[in-house]
């Protein structure tokens, strides 16, 4: 039977880490609110403007299309992986990193790849094997639109400079509190949409239909990456909520099995004691 003293430390220690996970949870659940708040009011601008981007772009001839089109072949890609700044978020990390190797060993095995970390965790991980070309975890200090615009504008000068052929994000999508789906997103060329002969509608635009897109294509590659960070920050403190629910459970459930077991040392310790008295009494009888 184990010591009591020992016994009562570890159960000590046990309720003082509920209570961490306790106070992180109730922490993360009240960010998840505001971060779950602006991503579902985003989406849908989101989404729309790029259906109308690529409406737009399937419409115009290939030389129309700018230089964010330039179908060009793929000999470099730089992965974009957008993981946290902080840990105890279960598998929010782990999955994003699996996701950039799947990519760097699988579908770009023979390619050069390169990567941008945009969260502490990522680069710590990925820096070890890998080559980083920016670390750009200090956006989550002020999550805006505009410190976004800057990272949106370093992947665009990358590629119409020729330095990358294609650019992909890699991020947790906010479905649920419990539940991110793991995205792989072609950020650049834009990818125009299937035209489907059946709806074609002749419109007429004004200005014309090139200048619309090159007004509209930086916009919406700006919204696009400042989408997949508030999705990934939504995704973040939703799966810190979890982890640290189930914690905090385990936790309570490990505290309880330890209060049994001091209780039934504490009931063998008074046993032994009420048996040597008796037993003591009995030799001094006879």
């Amino acid at each position: 039977m184990a010591n009591l003293k020992e016994i009562r430390s570890r159960i000590a220690t046990v309720s003082s880490t509920m209570q961490i996970t306790s106070a992180m949870k109730m922490v993360s659940a009240a960010k998840l609110k505001k971060a779950q708040d602006a991503i579902t009011q985003m989406r849908p601008y989101a989404d729309k403007l790029t259906e109308l981007l690529q409406s737009l772009s399937a419409s115009l001839d290939a030389d129309a299309g700018g230089k964010f089109s330039d179908n060009r072949e793929v000999q470099k890609i730089l992965v974009v992986a957008i993981t946290s700044n902080r840990g105890l978020c279960g598998a929010f990390n782990s999955n994003i990193i699996k996701q950039c190797v799947s990519l760097l060993q699988g579908t770009y095995g023979d390619k050069q790849v390169d990567f941008m970390a945009i969260g502490k965790k990522g680069n710590d991980i990925l820096r070890k094997k890998f080559n980083i070309m920016a670390n750009h975890s200090e956006v989550y200090d002020a999550l805006t639109f505009d410190s976004v615009t800057l990272i949106a504008e370093e992947l665009m000068e990358h590629f119409t400079s020729g330095s990358y052929d294609r650019v992909e994000l890699v991020y947790n999508k906010f479905k649920n509190a419990a539940t991110q789906i793991v995205m792989t997103e072609q950020f650049l060329p834009i990818v125009p949409a299937e035209e489907d002969e059946t709806s074609v509608t002749d419109y007429i635009f004004e200005p014309s239909k090139e200048e619309i897109v090159e007004e509209l294509i930086p916009k919406s590659l700006k919204t696009q990456l400042y989408k997949a960070i508030r999705d990934s920050f939504a995704s973040e403190h939703g799966a810190r909520m979890t982890a640290m629910h189930k914690a905090t459970d385990n936790a309570t459930e490990l505290r309880d099995q330890l209060k049994l077991t001091y209780n039934k040392a504490r009931q063998a310790a008074i046993t032994n004691e009420i048996l040597e008295i008796v037993g003591g009494a009995e030799a001094l009888n006879n």
